[in-house]
């Protein structure tokens, strides 16, 4: 069953494919109780903004779910998503980007279609599980760098430039901006300022820094100054677009390639309109609306400052995502987060061993633009109790919670 599937039928429906019912918001029903929600990657909350459902309805209603029927180089081109392209491209400032119908099936595919036996994938050790999964198709040779390791980048650079003095091939360095269960960010500036001495391709899963990160939200590499280092930029619809698909953005000759390579779009039917008029909405509010961007960070800010205010610690994230690490097991964590949605009504997410290391319990927090500051300091105040019962040992003491019957 697996790291995760071996505790089934003890967790399936409460820690696992839980049902969060009623409207996307801060407030949604969880087994029929209101919960303040913390857990979804709705950042600048699209997912119920007036103008994104009017378009959605609206397109739906006008094109069904089915156009374009058949793949994009078959028969599902559009000039619509076409439109949506160049938009992307544009707003992340690169000559042209491709549509994809999935993020994680998107990053699988642009990793394998990149690379060939005779390159090297340098990779990021805490890298998101699309790249891993896309690195383990490389039937070429890859080396990993511990994570944000600067100077271990730079001897996994040396390994590799040697290599691929053998084989013709070229290097292709992978990390992402945000890294989405720490929040901290990749180190693009410095990873960018090794290109004066070695020749790389370097690959940018942005999806939680697309919408949230830089002045006009193009993500990491516009917060950081190197967006124009960023040879091939990934960003998703799953976060701050609160919808489905990505995107990927690079110079016009890679578009060309990737849409002709790519097994994953080749062989996959095209984005429904629905979703490709959605997207333009949602980009269009995105650019116009920087408020939205603001008011993240307002609460975002305010979440972290009083955390760390409190005693807690949220490690070194300096995006919305908001890590809160507590000592203790999956006993621990599992009573800890019970006890955080049947009394205090807050629903998050929580994660022990085995996803994370012996010891660690992690609570994630994912403030949105639609939050309140009154939701913030209820939240603090729920946190500190915790964390009091916590270091009391009241969670370790008696059985797990038997959340079938709780």
């Amino acid at each position: 069953m697996g790291p995760l599937g071996q505790y089934a039928s003890q967790v399936h429906g409460y820690w696992t494919f839980p049902k969060l019912e009623g409207e996307i918001s801060t407030r949604m029903k969880f087994r029929g109780k209101e919960k303040l929600v913390w857990s979804l990657n709705n950042y600048l909350g699209l997912a119920n903004h007036p103008e994104v459902r009017k378009a959605d309805a609206e397109a739906s209603a006008q094109f069904g779910l089915a156009l374009p029927m058949g793949a994009r180089m078959m028969s599902g081109q559009t000039d619509l998503h076409e439109k949506l392209e160049q938009e992307l491209a544009d707003f992340v400032g690169k000559e042209s980007a491709y549509l994809l119908n999935y993020g994680y099936q998107g990053m699988v595919s642009i990793i394998d279609s990149l690379v060939d036996r005779k390159d090297v994938i340098v990779y990021d050790s805490e890298s998101h599980a699309c790249i891993i999964d896309g690195v383990r198709l490389h039937m070429g040779k890859r080396f990993v760098y511990p994570h944000n390791n600067i100077e271990n980048l730079r001897k996994q650079l040396e390994r590799a430039t040697k290599m691929c003095k053998e084989t013709g091939g070229g290097i292709l360095v992978i990390t992402e901006g945000v890294f989405g269960m720490s929040g901290d960010l990749g180190k693009l500036d410095k990873i960018a300022a090794l290109k004066k001495e070695f020749s790389f391709r370097l690959l940018v899963d942005d999806a939680h820094g697309f919408g949230t990160m830089g002045n006009t939200g193009a993500g990491v590499g516009e917060y950081l100054g190197v967006q124009d280092e960023i040879d091939v930029y990934f960003g998703t619809f799953a976060k701050s677009v609160a919808s489905i698909g990505a995107f990927v953005a690079a110079p016009r000759e890679v578009i060309v390639y990737l849409m002709y390579n790519m097994r994953s779009q080749i062989f996959a039917k095209s984005l429904p309109m629905a979703l490709v008029v959605g997207a333009l909405k949602r980009l269009e509010l995105i650019r116009n609306h920087p408020e939205l961007r603001d008011q993240l960070w307002t609460i975002a800010n305010a979440l972290q400052k009083g955390l760390k205010d409190r005693g807690f610690n949220i490690g070194n994230t300096q995006s919305p995502v908001t890590p809160v690490f507590l000592n203790g097991g999956p006993q621990e964590g599992a009573n800890l987060a019970h006890d955080l949605r049947e009394n205090f009504n807050i629903f998050c997410s929580v994660v022990t061993y085995p996803v994370v290391p012996k010891g660690v319990i992690i609570i994630r927090l994912i403030p949105t633009a639609i939050h309140t500051l009154e939701d913030v300091n209820y939240s603090l105040e729920a946190f500190s109790k915790i964390k009091a019962k916590l270091d009391a040992g009241e969670y370790a003491s008696g059985k797990f919670v038997d959340v079938k019957t709780s």
